[in-house]
């Protein structure tokens, strides 16, 4: 319970009446609004909140944020006029749950891959330090040990305060979460004070709301943008983008690499199997990790220079990195009695797809082939489908082409759009099977000793997406059956 005006604390407000009502509760949507609310009308990438107004207050609102004053309000209706609402929201999300994020050490990674695995990571590392953590990611989050379902990569910005808040009342000191463009670009974290920011690396994504890869980037640097004095910002200079991240931020500006030679916190892959790697972090070397591949070597270089910023102790760190498993999806792997294995990835990007088959490639013995199952999701970037497919042959010996989410599309036309730009050579290396659960099989079926299937683009997810319908489909699953009905 808090006046209108003590929400209100730090943003920026044209017109504002009735300062002094109490309210109770928070929302955006309408239809969750109750006696006492304080509606917020954010113009939306979908719809516009000004024409819920009305319903809000038939529904009980007393307050209403908005950038566009509404005609005829009730004169008891409290009114505040800001420049954007959807920034607001935050703040004042922020304030109703008396600042979470000033209390704990918050710290948001964001990038195109690897997010997932480093906040996950950070959070296992911390809590089997013993120390109470939060987590906020795509596949779970965490309030210290309780497990909450995730419904995105970044909640709204009611949800993630309401979170924290949650973590603070169980004892956590720490919080980490991912930062998805989305998230910046619709301020869902405004209002959050971060101890720290890691940007991981930026690769074609999500063009289908930001339209341009410059957005796009602008969107992940707005976050480094608002980092504060007190915060550190921690890069990836492998990537190009990452000192561009570093230009205008006020937060101590660190590196990390494993290929640019100079780098505060820098790593070598010394040996390379599908079972692990050797590495040399730093000054400590001969540091044997059970995760495989150089994105994954980048990922523990990340995970490690966020631990010494946030204070730890180095080698207590370097103890805890060499007993870390791969996150459900990433990496995750899955071994025949004949002599192949399986491995189920969430790699849903072009980037992200190369990572991981090169990976593989590197480390598998010569004799074995490398078959692909991918798709693309319907409803989304449909530039990256014959890129993502391009990518695939040229690193597979069989591509078998599938359905991912087809959501409102028809999965036969999504496939069409990845082999559209394929040559008549390229082609012939390519199977196209719109059952998911059949390409599976299908991959199984032709894997003999020494083979390596990659399935790729699900990963955690245990559903699909058919013409508005979710139903129950598990990467992990079908591979297990498929290989022991095989």
């Amino acid at each position: 319970m808090k006046t209108f005006i003590e929400l209100l604390k730090g943003v920026e407000v044209q017109y504002i009446t009735n300062p002094n009502t109490v309210i109770y509760n928070v929302q955006f949507d309408s239809r969750k609004v109750c006696e006492g609310t304080l509606f917020v009308a954010e113009k939306g990438t979908i719809t516009d909140g000004h024409k819920y107004i009305d319903a809000a207050i038939n529904n009980g609102a007393t307050a209403i944020i908005c950038q566009t004053k509404p005609d005829n309000l009730p004169n008891n209706i409290a009114v505040a006029v800001v420049d954007n609402s959807s920034a607001a929201l935050g703040i004042v999300a922020a304030n109703f749950y008396n600042n979470p994020s000033n209390r704990l050490k918050l710290v948001g990674v964001t990038g195109t891959n690897g997010k997932t695995t480093i906040v996950t990571q950070l959070y296992n590392i911390v809590t089997a330090m013993g120390y109470k953590a939060g987590l906020l990611s795509t596949v779970c989050n965490y309030i210290n040990n309780k497990k909450i379902e995730a419904t995105h990569t970044t909640p709204d910005a009611i949800s993630i305060n309401k979170f924290l808040s949650e973590m603070v009342d169980e004892g956590c000191e720490y919080a980490f979460m991912e930062v998805s463009s989305h998230a910046v670009d619709q301020h869902r974290i405004s209002g959050l004070n971060f101890e720290g920011g890691v940007f991981t690396n930026l690769t074609r994504d999500h063009l289908d709301y930001h339209k341009t890869v410059d957005n796009y980037l602008r969107a992940k640097k707005g976050f480094f943008d608002a980092l504060s004095t007190n915060a550190f910002a921690l890069t990836n200079i492998d990537d190009r983008n990452g000192l561009i991240m570093l230009q205008n931020t006020k937060a101590t500006k660190r590196t990390y690499a494993i290929t640019t030679a100079m780098a505060d916190f820098k790593t070598s892959i010394v040996e390379n199997t599908l079972d692990g790697m050797q590495l040399s972090i730093n000054e400590f070397h001969d540091v044997y990790v059970m995760l495989v591949g150089r994105f994954n070597a980048s990922n523990i270089t990340a995970i490690y220079g966020t631990l010494v910023l946030l204070g730890f102790n180095k080698h207590e760190v370097i103890k805890q990195i060499t007993c870390l498993k791969s996150v459900v999806g990433r990496f995750t792997t899955l071994r025949s009695n004949k002599g192949y294995v399986a491995i189920v990835d969430y790699a849903h990007t072009p980037d992200a797809l190369v990572n991981v088959m090169d990976t593989i490639n590197e480390i598998k013995l010569d004799d074995g082939k490398l078959i692909t199952v991918v798709g693309c999701g319907g409803n989304r970037d449909k530039g990256k489908r014959p890129i993502m497919a391009k990518e695939t042959v040229c690193r597979a010996d069989i591509a078998i082409f599938t359905s991912d989410n087809p959501r409102d599309e028809e999965p036969e036309s999504i496939i069409n759009d990845m082999v559209s730009q394929l040559t008549v050579a390229q082609k012939q290396k390519v199977l196209c099977i719109t059952s998911r659960r059949d390409a599976i099989n299908k991959a199984v079926t032709l894997a003999n000793k020494n083979d390596v299937i990659l399935v790729a683009g699900k990963g955690h997810e245990d559903y699909q997406i058919i013409k508005g319908v979710k139903y129950h489909f598990d990467d992990i699953e079908e591979v297990t059956n498929a290989i022991n009905n095989n």
